[in-house]
């Protein structure tokens, strides 16, 4: 009976980790002043991404070394979260908040690893019962509001801006995520960001690869092919930023996909 009860508890955790809220729009957060010129100051973030980030010769992926950040260096991250807060992003232009978002969820979540550290897995934390993950842990307050993880990705970028690509931008601090990549996003240059960050994951292995002839995908293109309009949607993505043998790979491909993915932490050890 015992190994029962076991067996579904594991595949209720199985099911937490992969099901994916639709976007529900957090209207308090659907304004902007497309007449302001102010840029958001990344620098600290930047300063950790220098330090921190770094490209695996094995992997071939930005991963982060989680084990070497001093405390000084977390109070500096503490200091860049610190400052997001102390804006209010609906005084921004939307490019300027797009990035202001996603910087703010990728700090929030390696600030979260690092108050954990050493984890396995981001699934490990959460409060709760039955909790994979800290995705709807309520992490800092801003221009009055509380806001989680789930908040930001799934109330806020996914209904206000609608663009399939924000997926390659955030991280899960997990190796089957879009690598943290290296460089800050800015608003003045978030498009070519995006378009370079979805160019990157999708000639990945872990984004998009042939094994014995099939199609594998990120799991990612599966939770969100609402968001990349149906599966001819995610198909027509990924030849679009293709490139070499992939691309060639898939000019007249009419198989079967797969998917998977993979949550260890993305921790770079040397």
């Amino acid at each position: 009976m015992a190994r029962y009860v076991v067996s579904a508890l594991l595949l209720l955790c199985s099911i937490a980790v992969q099901a994916v809220p639709s976007p529900d729009r957090w209207s308090y957060w659907d304004k902007a002043d497309q007449s302001s010129e102010q840029v958001v100051d990344h620098s600290q973030w930047q300063n950790f991404l220098d330090r921190y980030v770094i490209l695996s010769e094995s992997t071939g992926m930005y991963m982060v070394e989680y084990g070497r950040v001093t405390k000084t260096e977390k109070g500096s991250l503490d200091a860049y979260l610190n400052s997001l807060a102390g804006l209010d992003p609906r005084k921004l232009n939307r490019t300027e908040q797009l990035a202001y978002w996603i910087n703010l969820y990728n700090a929030l979540t390696v600030d979260l690893i690092l108050d954990y550290y050493p984890v396995k897995s981001i699934t490990k934390l959460g409060k709760g019962w039955f909790r994979m993950g800290p995705w709807r842990d309520e992490l800092i307050m801003v221009a009055g509001q509380t806001i989680s993880l789930h908040d930001i990705e799934h109330r806020i970028l996914r209904p206000i801006w609608n663009n399939p690509r924000i997926h390659y931008a955030l991280n899960c601090a997990s190796i089957g995520c879009p690598d943290l990549l290296p460089d800050a996003f800015r608003g003045k240059r978030i498009d070519q960001q995006l378009a370079a960050a979805a160019r990157r994951f999708i000639n990945q292995k872990k984004g998009a690869t042939l094994v014995n002839g099939r199609l594998v995908l990120s799991s990612i293109f599966d939770w969100y092919e609402d968001d990349f309009i149906d599966k001819d949607g995610v198909l027509n993505e990924i030849k679009s930023f293709a490139s070499g043998d992939l691309k060639h790979q898939l000019e007249n491909y009419r198989g079967r996909i797969s998917y998977r993915y993979n949550w260890k932490l993305n921790e770079y050890r040397p």
